[in-house]
């Protein structure tokens, strides 16, 4: 398996991700950027995070570059604060909405987007061979904290969206993660009434029942406390999922119908296009259809939608599991900034989440994963598979979708069947399943229905 899967480098602490590994990989991305650079580091609030900071931080600071602590802090406000303190990257050291076990190191560039695949093929490439340049004593690099970053990220959030908020009861669940420090801060700045649940910084219960990944803990306190909306945010803050009053949960599709649909009644929506992924529903492409919006999708991981995002030049786009990318603010997914748009659209319309998701309807979805020993460099050719997925293909028609796509992080053949008839996709997934178990060899299939 390779270093980096879709987003850096993640495992379990101590285990797959240690701290010698961590050492290794900033003294080469370190000697990369040359001595003198300039690389600011935040992380989440995981148990092991401090660990592979201190790893990281000497790494850096062995080639000589010079490394600026932001403590713990959301992904997007790193990304946000690379450019603001000219650093030449950053690394932020979260395992995002994954168990508290494990970890990932994040690499950022100047502009505080993600590292391309060219940028970390080279990476892993140095580090197979240790290529690094120890410098002499007095040429150490120098290594500092910056207290203020959350605050500075926090202003940023106010400044664009001061007077555009409506004064709503807000319940955030922040999943014990790096949200505490910002969300409730920014929501009452702006005038919101802010309740926060699962807001102790405890590391080891991060993403743990609760979160972005646990949406209905929120949505169950909002409908249960009678207030206007709710957000939950994964660990790192770089996805976000929304709950109305009734406590029904939007993903990141139904968020990205609202906004889209916004963006393009205001004439922000640049070719009146979104980039998604091939994980959206077929529901939000119907439903942006009949309002003469398109949408293109790449692979899965918001990586690909940004840098699709900057190709086209396209201002909006995102992922089903709530990673949204507002290109005129930001160049990385930010669940904050997300949910604060959201707000401001249900501000600038005068309508609740119900009213604005008219037209919206998502089609069901099965999602199956089978566990293989390994995963054939030629799964995709294999001619059972094909000829079973052209079966579903042809089955299920315009109204269905079928993607089969190998996991970037473990031996997992994922199977995503899509239509209106939920009976008849869990049969094909199924189907497929059995197919896939019998070609390639697996010990375990589980599946999950998606709303």
């Amino acid at each position: 398996m390779p270093l980096f899967g879709t987003d850096g480098v993640r495992g379990v602490a101590n285990e797959g991700l240690t701290a010698d590994l961590a050492h290794r990989l900033a003294r080469v991305v370190g000697t990369g950027l040359g001595p003198g650079a300039r690389v600011v580091v935040g992380r989440d609030t995981r148990l092991s995070g401090p660990m592979l900071e201190a790893a990281s931080v000497a790494g850096l600071l062995e080639v000589g570059v010079e490394a600026v602590s932001l403590g713990v802090l959301p992904t997007p406000a790193v990304a946000h604060l690379v450019p603001v303190l000219h650093a030449d990257a950053g690394l932020v050291i979260s395992a995002s909405h994954n168990p508290p076990e494990y970890n990932g190191l994040k690499w950022l560039r100047k502009d505080g987007r993600k590292f391309s695949d060219r940028e970390e093929a080279t990476i892993e490439a140095a580090l197979a061979e240790d290529r690094f340049l120890a410098v002499p004593p007095l040429r150490i690099g120098a290594w500092r904290l910056w207290p203020e970053a959350a605050d500075r990220y926090v202003d940023h959030l106010v400044r664009l969206f001061v007077g555009q908020i409506p004064p709503l009861k807000v319940v955030v669940d922040v999943g014990h993660g790096a949200a505490g420090r910002t969300a409730a801060r920014a929501l009452e700045r702006l005038g919101c009434t802010v309740d926060v649940i699962f807001g102790e910084p405890h590391g080891h219960l991060i993403n743990v029942g609760t979160g972005a990944t646990h949406p209905e803990r929120v949505a169950e306190a909002v409908r249960r406390r009678g207030y206007d909306v709710g957000f939950a945010f994964d660990g790192d803050a770089d996805r976000v999922m929304a709950a109305d009053a009734d406590g029904n949960v939007l993903n990141g599709d139904a968020i990205l119908y609202i906004l889209a649909r916004g963006m393009a009644d205001e004439g922000r929506l640049p070719g009146r296009r979104i980039v998604t992924t091939v994980m959206s529903n077929l529901g939000l492409e119907r439903g942006l259809r009949a309002s003469r919006i398109a949408m293109e999708r790449t692979p899965v991981g918001d990586r690909f939608v940004a840098e699709r995002m900057a190709e086209v030049g396209a201002a909006l786009g995102g992922e089903q599991s709530g990673h949204v990318i507002l290109a005129e603010w930001a160049v990385t997914g930010d669940g904050l900034m997300t949910a604060l748009a959201l707000l401001r659209e249900m501000g600038r319309s005068g309508r609740s989440l119900p009213e604005l998701l008219a037209g919206f309807a998502t089609y069901p979805q099965i999602l199956t994963n089978v566990k293989l020993e390994r995963i054939p460099a030629a799964w995709a050719e294999e001619p059972a598979i094909t000829d079973a997925v052209r079966a579903a293909e042809a089955d299920l028609g315009e109204d269905g979708r079928i993607l089969l796509r190998p996991s970037g992080t473990e031996p997992l053949l994922r199977i995503m069947v899509e239509g209106r008839d939920e009976g008849r996709i869990q049969q094909w997934a199924d189907r497929l399943a059995a197919v896939v178990r019998e070609t390639l060899g697996s010990a375990t299939a589980s599946s999950e229905s998606v709303p």
